[in-house]
């Protein structure tokens, strides 16, 4: 029986369950994924590079896996996306930029290695401006990257390739780094949820060959579908590594379990403008109506 399309949208969580019970195969997943990357993805360039090949034989991998009764990873079989700021030993990584179009790592990056080790599928590498010093998704190396609720409109930066590629069904997970929103500016004009991780709760080594950058702030995040994957993606992501002397030595949190944790009596701040920013009034009124919503939940 085919594999049911739908399953392009449907939630990490679910997707792991289904594999888990052998309800579906990773091989099934990635090539649903690998399909839709090669009907649809030249109207949005969400990827920079496709790695169908690698893609499949690492699905085959995990199927071994299921069958053999093996313990499975966190994201054991599941497609995802990597933003192409992160070095990928053996898979081409730009980082937007013409200078390194043709570059092929010889390591990973730590989130890489994070990935990988919980049976993650690595599907391609996700658009991003040069260095990802904008706050669009445009570079040198092709078309801007161009969102999928309307291809003229732009996704925002800089892990756009990343929130258009999860919005086209492109991907299960993501993959997105932020210093000054470029996580949650994608995440917001793509419809999407994302998050950017307390500073040093992501160990940030890119990687021995990767180009030095002034700013270190920025903290890699999950980008997803829904609340509950992006605390199963930040749950592996998270995690000191001694290469990141900057990174959190202490325990990392079950953000898994703490999707489900009652809110009543937490406080929320919240302001339409930090008392001096200019704010298209649409903007305030929607994200006002979405801040009453948690004084209904208590």
């Amino acid at each position: 029986m085919a594999i049911d399309k739908e399953l392009a949208f449907a939630p990490a969580s679910e997707h792991r369950a289904l594999i888990a019970e052998k309800q579906i195969s990773p091989v099934e997943l990635t090539q649903l994924y690998l399909d839709r990357i090669e009907e649809l993805d030249s109207r949005f360039n969400s990827y920079l590079t496709v790695t169908a090949e690698e893609a499949m034989k690492a699905a085959r991998t995990a199927e071994d896996a299921v069958a053999r009764g093996e313990d499975l990873g966190l994201l054991h079989g599941i497609p995802i996306s990597v933003k192409d700021l992160e070095l990928t030993k053996g898979i081409r990584t730009t980082s937007g930029s013409l200078i390194f179009k043709d570059r092929v790592p010889d390591e990973d990056s730590v989130i890489v290695e994070r990935i990988r080790e919980a049976g993650a599928v690595i599907l391609g590498k996700t658009n991003t401006p040069e260095f990802g010093m904008l706050g669009m998704t445009q570079n040198r190396l092709g078309d801007h990257c161009r969102n999928p609720w309307n291809p003229e409109h732009t996704t925002g930066g800089s892990s756009g390739g990343a929130g258009a590629a999860l919005v086209a069904g492109l991907c299960s997970l993501a993959t997105g780094s932020d210093a000054g929103g470029s996580v949650r500016i994608p995440a917001s004009f793509c419809g999407i949820y994302g998050i950017k991780p307390t500073q040093g709760r992501v160990a940030r080594y890119t990687g021995a060959a990767a180009p030095v950058a002034a700013n270190h702030l920025s903290q890699p995040g999950p980008m997803t579908r829904t609340v509950a994957d992006s605390a199963l993606l930040l749950h592996v992501m998270a995690g000191h590594d001694s290469r990141d002397p900057t990174s959190l030595r202490d325990p990392v949190p079950n953000y898994v379990a703490a999707v489900d944790r009652d809110i009543r009596g937490l406080k929320i701040a919240w302001s339409p403008d930090y008392g001096y920013a200019a704010v298209d009034p649409e903007v305030v009124e929607v994200t006002s109506r979405a801040a009453h919503v948690y004084e209904e939940l208590g």
